[in-house]
């Protein structure tokens, strides 16, 4: 689009995702502040219940907090910049950032310069707007965001209900000073339909400035629906204990020292150096399914474990500990289930964790597994100094080999939080609902957070007698999707999915 912009020699290059909704005064004042790069900001809730953030940032994928060159910043000076950043542009104004996207105007100007969506090839960074915002740095060209029009941004389903009062609202096409500014005067060849000559063009949501960090209901496997799983063991005595703990305390056998230096597995040498990772997981009668396999995968890289189990009747339990001998294990067995009572299970599940005192937690459920390679690069997450949350894609298998991709199943698409290294000093705060409270405190997005590119695999759609039995209980518990979405339920079944092959 860039390069052909340039051929044509347009004036200006719009690009603006399909999931938008603009003020009709945008464009016009977007050209009129003579910016060569310049974005309309809007602000999103990527995950329930957390702050709305807008789509530009600072530095890195997505700091949102001034940073001086060789800067070291204690939590606390982290958080309090970083919310002196949203509430500058929840102001009326022009402001300079280091990075964005997804409602951009791109001059003539900066075109000609070398402004460029490729790929900077010694750039890790995930998604092309990070990648146009260094080139554009390193151009010498300043990227800039506008606030006085907020755009609506159609993150959820839900965000549709907020198009009609964001229509009445904005129908005027008045800024808020009551001024609408006209268009600048361009070149004889733009003005022969009496508008400027832009490109145009409607860029896929999945290619947002923004990464997506939700925790959407839609796609998150169980979240929604299992959520109306009626408490199975509310007959429990209720005399009885809620919970004990079973800790099984075998230390970590050492691993032998190898004879020569090519003896030395990744794993070897790693854990030497590394910071502690310690897996979590709340897990409710799951000896049938994939509790064993995952576990198995998953010891190759930990350090100790904390699971909860919500009033498990088989031998979950038993298989917790056998496959897990030799790490650490503290072990919670909860008598009457928690689990109609989303936020009360991951409050428990997580002061058991930081009792503890852990350096890294992995929060995961049963049949979530990274892919292998996630084994040998783990080490180098843990030791990044820099960053205290990362964030990883979750691909839900359809079979052994093939995940699920199309309109409704699209959970790879949004990147979610999984690993968390705990600070003593920084105050967690949970989202206090029943249901789709999350995995982890609604916060932590305010701690330095990252993108990985490594990949989940979550298995608990991969088998046919499993989509049957959680189709049949999505419709007896929630039948006309009034807390998940209705067509996705009616897609389980489809007999001919698209699915696409999985490369490790």
């Amino acid at each position: 689009m860039i390069q052909r912009a340039g051929t044509l020699e347009y004036d200006y290059l719009f690009l603006i995702d399909s999931d938008l909704i603009l003020h009709p005064d945008t464009l016009k004042h977007l050209i009129s502040t003579d910016k060569d790069i310049i974005s309309e900001v809007f602000w999103t809730q990527w995950q329930p219940g957390t702050l709305h953030q807008p789509q530009v940032w600072m530095h890195d994928e997505y700091n949102q907090w001034e940073l001086l060159p060789g800067e070291q910043l204690k939590p606390e000076e982290i958080n309090r910049r970083f919310h002196e950043f949203l509430a500058k542009l929840k102001e009326p104004g022009i402001y300079e950032v280091g990075g964005l996207g997804a409602c951009t105007l791109i001059s003539r100007k900066a075109i000609l310069t070398g402004a460029s969506y490729h790929q900077v090839k010694n750039i890790s960074y995930w998604g092309e707007d990070r990648h146009f915002c260094i080139r554009a740095a390193a151009l010498g060209i300043p990227l800039f965001v506008d606030t006085h029009y907020p755009a609506l941004h159609l993150y959820r389903d839900s965000d549709l209900g907020k198009v009609a009062d964001f229509i009445k609202q904005n129908g005027g096409g008045q800024h808020a000073s009551g001024l609408s500014e006209p268009l600048p005067q361009l070149n004889a060849a733009a003005l022969e339909s009496e508008q400027p000559q832009l490109a145009s063009e409607s860029v896929a949501a999945t290619d947002s400035a923004q990464p997506e960090l939700s925790l959407e209901a839609v796609t998150d496997t169980d979240a929604a629906p299992s959520a109306l799983t009626p408490d199975a063991a509310a007959a429990t005595d209720s005399a009885q204990p809620e919970h004990e703990a079973v800790a099984d305390t075998t230390p970590a056998q050492p691993s032998p020292v190898p004879d020569t230096a090519n003896e030395i597995t990744a794993g070897t040498a790693s854990a030497l150096t590394r910071p502690k990772l310690t897996l979590t997981m709340v897990v409710k009668k799951e000896g049938g399914r994939f509790l064993r396999q995952v576990l198995e995968e998953h010891r190759k890289y930990i350090d100790a474990a904390v699971i909860v189990d919500d009033s498990s009747t088989d031998d979950t339990a038993a298989i917790c500990l056998e496959v897990l001998e030799g790490i650490p294990v503290q072990l919670v067995r909860n008598t009457r289930s928690k689990f109609s009572n989303e936020i009360e299970l991951r409050k428990q599940q997580w002061e058991a964790v930081i009792a503890t005192e852990p350096e890294w937690i992995l929060n995961l459920d049963s049949d979530e597994l990274f892919e292998a390679s996630f084994a040998t690069e783990i080490d180098d997450l843990l030791r990044d100094p820099q960053v205290d949350l990362f964030c990883f894609r979750l691909y839900d298998f359809w079979n052994d080999s093939h995940y699920r991709e199309d309109a409704y199943w699209r959970s790879h698409l949004s990147y979610r939080p999984f690993l968390l290294r705990y600070r003593g000093d920084f105050d967690y705060v949970w989202y206090e609902l029943p249901q789709h409270c999350g995995r982890l405190p609604e916060n932590i997005f305010e701690l330095p957070h990252q993108l990985s590119n490594l990949r989940l695999k979550h298995l608990g759609w991969s088998k046919p007698e499993y989509r049957l039995e959680k189709y049949l209980r999505y419709m007896q518990l929630d039948p006309d999707g009034q807390y998940g979405w209705k067509e996705q339920y009616d897609s389980i079944l489809d007999e001919f999915p698209r699915l696409v092959a999985w490369v490790e």
